[in-house]
């Protein structure tokens, strides 16, 4: 598969979940790894990890009081099946002549129906349990070492015994999955975490780009999903009198956005795609407002220059992207 489209499927569920994909679940992602994120696939490109020997080097030597063995990932318990589908794709009932055995008391079921001319997404998570950072207590010491400057941290994962992902073509396709229970089978000293034999994934795609799995033991191999979040940028000027007080423990971290342009169906960049700039140039309105709100509790006449000149500045942007778009369409 292009790396074009495994970027575009990360693009289309970070969009309504604010994570991010791992497209290899089998290959997991860490707690506390750190490093940049692949502009061409969407991959993480891992640098180390904050738990290593050898980041804890980093910390002694900022002066960082804090032992990262002290304060280990932490389990979240076991959650309901969790199904994320992007905008545009709509869920309904598997067909009633659909025959398979078991379907009728699978775990999750159902069918999507996506959109012609766009493509769409959805992944789906049997039981998933999450694996975090231990909150308010870790991420301030970390904010304070050089060596995670402008880098990514994974701060949180999901991992599940069963998954299943899919891609859409712009065929206005379908996809009906379930994921149908397995007979128990006992086995000496083995422990099955999901009480029962395994599950079996029931498909019936007949377009589009599907990956699964699932584990027979009730164990939790496979890492679907991850958050990663940046520190904010050191020695930021703040208005002395600002509402807002200066960000503090893990606040000092941001979800950021992805390294790529938005992306048009096929995952290729396409900067002036004419819905994504409105949406860029609504955003930046509303930066705009917020701000004038903030400055005016300040200095209301402060807040006349700042507004005009954001104003003029966003009436400027939207004339550019537009002027773009008309000469990337008459080309």
């Amino acid at each position: 598969m292009p790396f074009y489209l495994q970027r575009k499927y990360i693009d289309l569920i970070r969009q309504v979940s604010s994570k991010w994909v791992n497209w290899d679940p089998p290959i997991g992602v860490q707690v506390g790894a750190y490093g940049t994120v692949d502009k061409e696939t969407g991959d993480l490109i891992v640098e180390g990890n904050v738990y290593d020997a050898a980041f804890q080097q980093e910390l002694d030597k900022h002066g960082v009081g804090i032992k990262m063995s002290d304060f280990p990932p932490q389990e979240g318990p076991i959650e309901d099946d969790f199904v994320i589908s992007s905008r545009g794709a709509k869920r309904g009932d598997v067909d009633k002549d659909v025959d398979a055995p078991g379907i009728a008391n699978a775990s999750v079921k159902g069918k999507w129906l996506f959109q012609r001319g766009k493509r769409g997404a959805i992944l789906i998570m049997h039981s998933p349990r999450q694996i975090f950072l231990p909150p308010k207590v870790v991420l301030e010491p970390l904010y304070k070492v050089d060596k995670l400057i402008d880098k990514m941290l994974v701060t949180n994962i999901h991992v599940c015994p069963a998954y299943s992902m899919y891609l859409s073509d712009k065929s206005g396709d379908n996809v009906s999955l379930a994921l149908i229970s397995q007979t128990p089978i006992a086995t000496a000293g083995v422990e099955n975490a999901s009480g029962n034999g395994g599950f079996t994934w029931w498909v019936d795609a007949p377009n589009g780009i599907l990956r699964k799995a699932s584990d027979q033991t009730g164990n939790f191999p496979f890492t679907p999903l991850y958050s990663l979040r940046r520190p904010i940028k050191r020695n930021r000027r703040f208005f002395r009198d600002a509402i807002r007080p200066e960000p503090a423990g893990d606040d000092l971290w941001y979800n950021d956005t992805t390294p790529w342009d938005p992306l048009d169906e096929d995952g290729e960049e396409d900067p002036f795609d004419p819905v994504r700039v409105d949406d860029l140039v609504r955003h930046h309105r509303l930066l705009t407002t917020r701000a004038f709100q903030e400055i005016k509790a300040i200095d209301p006449f402060a807040a006349v220059d700042k507004a005009a000149a954001e104003k003029a500045a966003a009436e400027k942007a939207a004339a550019e992207a537009a002027a773009a778009a008309a000469a990337t369409a008459a080309n």
